[in-house]
């Protein structure tokens, strides 16, 4: 039987979440279980699979459509490399129901070992050469990441998926099932592209600064970020390359001239949350998301210069990490959330990964500091401590 069931609570579809057999998408706009699939968005035939990804997902709804499918929504994953095949799919059935509330979810004893890749040490080289390259001119901003790789046998992250929902109810918390044993989670704070109705939202994050368990120094570090010239500058060039990428799609846009701020559990961002008015209602949310990905905030500037530089100083493929997670449906509403504070599961355990942007100001030790602090959020819902991979 393929249904759409009746709206649910958030705790419902959270205990309802199965690895392996359903994706879990969680917002403050609501939450949705995907169970199941009936159909697979197909893979594209040119170098370029999001030049017509949108498309091939209309076709797979109005296949849906036509065979009486009561299941119009397409959920999943779309990686960061654009020769790199994502995986959506419209599920046999679909459950809705509110946004989380924060929770409590207890988690711990789930991880063996650690081991960064690449080390420390050379991922801030890695920063330097990039400063390097910046400051020859070959471009102006390129987002170098690092990852970690734990050793989990049997590993289950439905309880981390959990505890993420728990700990960042005012995020994008996912668990999405890629295949053959492998699921991509995580807890994402920033929003790539909504879309509901002719309404349009996008909410670019870059620019951070951790979090501190002392009040005083944790207001202090929030004020140091809204100070900041390069984390303002670094967030402005995001904040202009989203806008420019939505305005020829809306009638109307809304783009604040100053950034705010925007807090996790583990760190603060500079935010700028623009608004707009679709012009065609026939250009679906994915469309949207497909026109702004990759954002300079997880790639760089220019685009094809910064990803040459990831491909040359970044030890491993990022996969769907840096990518995009979410849903749309046949009247073109849906969510994308960038794949961010994220983790892909396999049999064996699983990678983490996190990001700094470098721009010609950076200092190799503090991106790397960052990118640690950033790991706190699935540390956290490990059971770990920074302390553990810094």
């Amino acid at each position: 039987m393929t249904t759409v069931s009746a709206a649910t609570t958030a705790a419902e579809l959270l205990a309802g979440y199965r690895p392996g057999n359903s994706s879990l998408f969680a917002s403050p706009s609501g939450t949705l279980l995907a169970e199941g699939t009936y159909f697979a968005v197909p893979p594209s035939g040119r170098r370029d699979g999001l030049a017509d990804l949108a498309h091939r997902v209309d076709a797979v709804l109005g296949v849906a459509e036509a065979a009486g499918h009561e299941v119009r929504t397409v959920v999943g994953a779309v990686p960061f490399a654009p020769d790199a095949a994502a995986h959506l799919v419209v599920p046999m059935r679909l459950r809705r129901g509110g946004p989380p509330a924060a929770f409590a979810e207890p988690t711990g004893g789930l991880v063996k070992e650690i081991r960064p890749v690449p080390e420390p040490e050379r991922y801030a080289a890695a920063v330097a050469e990039a400063v390097r390259q910046i400051r020859a001119g070959r471009y102006t901003k390129v987002v170098l990441a690092r990852s970690l790789r734990a050793e989990a046998p049997g590993f289950d992250p439905a309880p981390v998926v959990r505890a993420l929902a728990g700990r960042e109810p005012n995020g994008y918390t996912f668990g999405v099932d890629l295949g053959g044993g492998r699921t991509l989670f995580g807890a994402s704070p920033e929003l790539l592209v909504a879309r509901r109705g002719t309404r349009v939202t996008a909410n670019p994050l870059a620019g951070s600064a951790a979090r501190s368990d002392d009040p005083a120094e944790d207001e202090r570090r929030a004020a140091a970020l809204l100070r900041s010239e390069k984390d303002r500058h670094e967030h402005a060039v995001v904040a202009s390359a989203v806008a420019d990428a939505l305005r020829p799609y809306c009638s109307k846009l809304t783009v604040p001239a100053e950034p705010s701020l925007v807090r996790t559990a583990t760190m603060w961002h500079l935010s700028t949350l623009v608004t707009g008015v679709v012009a065609d209602p026939a250009v679906s949310a994915l469309r949207l998301a497909t026109a702004l990905h990759p954002t300079p905030a997880v790639c760089g500037t220019p685009t094809a210069a910064a990803r040459a530089a990831i491909s040359e100083l970044e030890p491993f493929d990022r996969g769907f990490y840096t990518g995009m997670v979410g849903w749309v449906d046949a009247s073109g509403d849906g969510e994308w959330a960038v794949t961010i504070r994220c983790a892909t599961a396999d049999d064996d355990g699983l990678d983490l990964f996190a990001g700094a942007g470098v721009v010609a100001g950076s200092d190799p030790r503090a991106e790397l500091a960052e990118t640690t602090a950033k790991l706190g959020t699935m540390l956290a819902a490990l059971g770990l401590e920074e302390s553990d991979v810094a």
